[in-house]
């Protein structure tokens, strides 16, 4: 497959996961924000409006708005446009396959950014799965997005080793 062609369709799945994770942001505030949790499934499954000003699990909510900016918006994104540019140098020797890892990664990351440089620091999350007490922290599809990416990355990599590859 030819390089240009990687290169569009990993910037046409960045565009796609972007588009999906805002379209969902949007819909949580619409739908949920100021209202009580909906659940799903005896409660496995709540959706519940929280705009989080820290990283995973709240981490850095409290920092000053100085602090946060740094380490959770200048950094990141300079990762991640190191991550597109490796992307994209890569790319030639890459499969398609192998770049959707990437354009999950990206794409979350940039979801989350987005948000934190619109809405003052603020990332909507909507999600809350569990059973009983045992439940995970909330969150949106831009986190499910860096997740996925990385197991795929990991499982790519444990495949590698199994099968003999550098």
């Amino acid at each position: 497959m030819r390089t240009s062609y990687k290169i569009f369709i990993f910037c046409i799945f960045c565009f796609a996961f972007i588009s999906c994770d805002r379209a969902t942001k949007d819909l949580a505030k619409i739908n949920l924000k100021d209202r009580d949790a909906i659940t799903y499934f005896h409660n496995t499954i709540r959706l519940e409006y929280v705009e989080n000003t820290g990283a995973f699990l709240s981490f850095g909510a409290n920092w000053s708005n100085r602090v946060s900016f740094w380490a959770l918006t200048v950094i990141p994104l300079l990762i991640l446009f190191g991550l597109f540019v490796y992307v994209i140098n890569k790319s030639r020797v890459m499969n398609l396959r192998d770049m959707i890892p990437f354009a999950l990664i990206f794409s979350g990351g940039i979801g989350n950014i987005m948000d934190r440089i619109v809405f003052d620091r603020h990332v909507v999350d909507f999600i809350n799965v569990g059973i009983n007490e045992y439940r995970t922290g909330i969150f949106n599809f831009a986190d499910v997005y860096v997740t996925t990416g990385i197991l795929i990355l990991v499982f790519f990599s444990l495949k590698k080793q199994e099968v003999g590859e550098t």
